[in-house]
């Protein structure tokens, strides 16, 4: 069974059960697989193509970023990873229940930090008594030692998107499904949360499936940046970054792999145009 916070997903199973399951080999195949996925809403003349034939493979701790003008579906991509949706025809595939970070960090307004945590851990099943340990260990592990008590009003944007990664940690998941999480912060902001997604993403071998507007924050941080098309969204071109980790947003690779992947998706724009 799913149970929805704002979010993120967290699933009722028992704690030893999500444990073992995370810390176990992944199985052969990709992480995360779709197959000539087509999505459309309504029907007749009111139907609405938002995602057309797409495949795309990531493999178990790859970090994908996908980019595309607004409204090209990766936002509708996500959703169907997660389950939330389904594909109209086409499959897809996850090899582990995702967690889902938005934009919003959604957490519940009437909770410590410590207790939107301690809320995912409890629908995960682990015990009451282990709640509030795994809780600070989770908090600290995003550099939020010592702000267990604070509500979300008394944190900065980005504390609560910290907030919201630790919620997801606490589920054990193995793939995040991240869509424009740091996209309302100011860029120093930004660029330290760059910083703890990478260090997490390299340390506990996560899956990340990240879908941002902003091409060199995708360059920044992604393996692989997978260009969508205007809607009807199709993967229409990929670009590899082979680039030494840790990378700066302003440092000059960054930037001339950035301007050549802007330059393809204001040829999609150009396109959609016409």
């Amino acid at each position: 069974m799913n149970v929805a916070l704002p979010g993120v997903l967290a699933r009722t199973a028992p704690a030893a059960e999500v444990a073992n399951a995370a810390s176990a080999a992944s199985p052969a195949g990709p992480a995360i697989e779709l197959r000539d996925v087509s999505k459309a809403f309504g029907r007749g003349a009111d139907r609405l193509v938002a995602v057309d034939g797409l495949t795309l493979s990531v493999a178990d701790h790859d970090f994908v970023c996908l980019v595309g003008a607004s409204g090209c579906g990766k936002t509708t991509l996500l959703n169907m990873v997660a389950g939330l949706d389904q594909p109209s025809s086409g499959s897809v595939r996850a090899d582990s229940q995702p967690a889902l970070i938005f934009q919003e960090a959604g957490l519940f307004p009437w909770l410590t930090a410590r207790g939107n945590v301690e809320l995912a851990l409890q629908l995960r099943g682990v015990p009451r008594r282990l709640r509030r340990p795994q809780a600070e260990e989770l908090l600290a592990r995003v550099h939020l030692a010592g702000f267990g008590e604070r509500r979300p009003h008394e944190l900065s944007g980005g504390m609560r998107q910290r907030v919201a990664l630790a919620r997801a940690l606490a589920q054990n998941a193995r793939i995040l499904l991240m869509d424009e999480p740091f996209g309302a912060l100011d860029a120093m902001t930004r660029d330290l949360l760059h910083d703890e997604l990478e260090r997490l993403w390299m340390e506990l071998g996560l899956t990340i499936l990240f879908v941002t507007h902003n091409v060199r924050e995708a360059v920044r941080l992604g393996e692989r940046v997978v260009l969508m098309s205007s809607r009807p969204g199709r993967a229409v071109a990929e670009f590899a970054v082979p680039f030494q980790r840790p990378r700066r947003i302003e440092s000059s690779d960054v930037s001339l792999l950035s301007s050549s992947i802007r330059d393809r998706l204001g040829e999609e724009v150009r396109r959609h145009a016409r």
